[in-house]
């Protein structure tokens, strides 16, 4: 029989429990979870009543579970400090894009529930960087507000505008946006807030590495310089998102950089309940984010490129069992906690014949490589990728097979040889100038990943189910209908 219960804290599933008890369970908690939003949303209008400390691991809701945050200070996690205060001139705080219920970024949805409390005037929208484009828009009134925010309302997208790097091998031929920006010396593209949290697993800060490039005056994160890079990194990240996103006069003082800083990086946020299975750190798994405050890491660890890049320190094999925290449920007699198991084994060896990836290919010179999920997701529990390698793997291109014909198209001349490539975001080529770094992004951490849809740095797949899909389609990797269901069972468990 199958069980849906949510059990408490630790304790295995009890046999005797209905199906049909589960799923009332299951519709009681989402009808707690749209009220729960909701009443988070208005009293975020009312500072003068707003929450100034949020417990340590407090359980908040999201379509598949709740995520929870856990402080590795063991305090309760401030909410009046630097992070939170507006420190510009627009309203905005750091948590105007990094909301703790949304596993410190934001999904499209609350953003949907802010305009409709706040009929879009809540400090996110904003049209220096909320907006599709900054000029020939009506804010005045509310459906002028909807239509000029409307990539942030579906799809989650902030609007950054970088100028072509002055030394490019390539040169703008044209953009073509929708929206209306169609400057090519300074190009227009939409990208999602990365999350706030489980920051000492990065390898590169931002999607597109500019702050841990020494192109912007930041650091490349190494081994050798690791964790103060990071922090320098972080920091300078929150001297460029103050007077950028929030439009301040002049950047936060040192000890506001600190205190933004420090209070990042003792977060570590994951999914800690699922609807359907119940506690994900019961009958022995390891789900949830406590075990991340202890999880080993340093930069080059399990990097998946040969040993002869010398990318992992110690020169370790690659092993691709990335994910172990769900091993307990192997043969769990509980069907949903078994799909999980299934969904893991599923990530950690499925294999994928990786073709035409930027970053991969073409720098081991082998037109086929064969991989799994963790080749590009490789760093233990946590699955970003732990050594900076920014990859193009199709996301931005115009033959992605997703959606994305709500993004401008960008088509770049490469000026030694004339080649021509159509996008909808150079990505890392507009902070390196390089022609083979056109697309280039890097993985994020997929930990709290049911909180904050939608996904990719476009925002081009709207759950989950979108995100196997591409990879489905784009690497022909030829799921079973099972171990689809199981992979996104396990995604949305992180």
């Amino acid at each position: 029989m199958k069980h849906h219960t949510l059990l408490k804290r630790g304790e295995a599933p009890d046999k005797t429990q209905s199906s049909v008890a589960g799923l009332v369970r299951a519709v009681l908690l989402r009808g707690l979870l749209a009220i729960s939003i909701a009443a988070t949303a208005v009293r975020a209008q009312f500072p003068g009543d707003a929450l100034r400390s949020l417990p340590n691991l407090f359980p908040l809701p999201n379509p598949s579970g709740f995520v929870e945050t856990y402080n590795i200070n063991g305090a309760a996690i401030d909410l009046t400090g630097p992070f939170f205060q507006s420190l510009g001139t627009n309203g905005r705080s750091c948590s105007s894009c990094h909301r703790p219920a949304e596993a410190w970024s934001v999904s499209a949805a609350e953003v949907q529930l802010r305009f409709l409390v706040t009929q879009g005037l809540d400090p996110i929208f904003r049209t220096n960087d909320g907006s599709n484009c900054d000029h020939n828009i009506d804010t005045s009134t509310a459906d002028g507000r909807r239509a000029a925010y409307s990539l942030l309302l579906n799809r989650g997208l902030i609007r950054i505008a970088l100028a072509v790097p002055a030394n490019a091998e390539f040169s703008v031929v044209s953009v073509q946006n929708p929206y209306g920006c169609n400057d090519t010396a300074t190009l227009s593209m939409y990208r999602r807030p990365l999350p706030a949290t489980n920051l000492r697993f990065l390898s590169t800060v931002m999607f597109d590495g500019r702050e841990s490039s020494p192109q912007t005056g930041t650091q490349k994160i190494t081994y050798g310089t690791n964790p103060a890079d990071l922090l320098a990194d972080l920091t300078h990240q929150a001297i460029d998102a103050t007077t950028g996103h929030a439009q301040a006069v002049a950047p936060p003082t040192p000890q506001q950089l600190q205190d933004i800083v420090n209070f990042e990086m003792q977060l570590r946020t994951a999914e800690a309940i699922d609807f359907r299975a119940g506690f994900l750190n019961a009958d022995g798994a390891n789900g949830g984010p406590v075990p991340l405050g202890s999880q080993q890491f340093f930069i080059g660890i399990n990097d998946s490129f040969p040993a002869s890049f010398r990318f992992n320190p110690f020169g370790i094999p690659f092993n691709p069992a990335i994910f172990d925290i769900f091993n307990a449920w192997t043969n769990s007699q509980n069907d949903d906690r078994a799909s999980i198991a299934r969904g893991q084994a599923v990530f950690n060896s499925k294999t994928i014949n990786i073709t035409g990836v930027a970053g991969i290919n073409d720098v081991l010179g082998l037109a086929s490589v064969p991989g799994t999920c963790g080749t590009c997701h490789d760093t233990p529990n946590v699955a970003n990728h732990s050594f900076p390698a920014p990859l193009n793997i199709g996301v931005s291109d115009l033959t992605s097979p997703l959606d994305v014909g709500y993004l401008p198209v960008i088509t770049l001349r490469n000026n030694a040889t004339g080649e021509k490539v159509r996008t909808t975001d150079p990505g890392r080529a507009m902070i390196t100038g390089l022609w083979a770094d056109i697309g280039k992004v890097k993985g994020p951490i997929l930990r709290g990943l049911a909180a904050r849809a939608p996904y990719f740095h476009n925002g081009s797949a709207a759950n989950v189910d979108d995100v196997v899909t591409f990879y489905d389609k784009r690497f022909n990797v030829g799921f079973t209908d099972q171990e689809k269901a199981d992979l996104i069972a396990f995604l949305n468990s992180l």
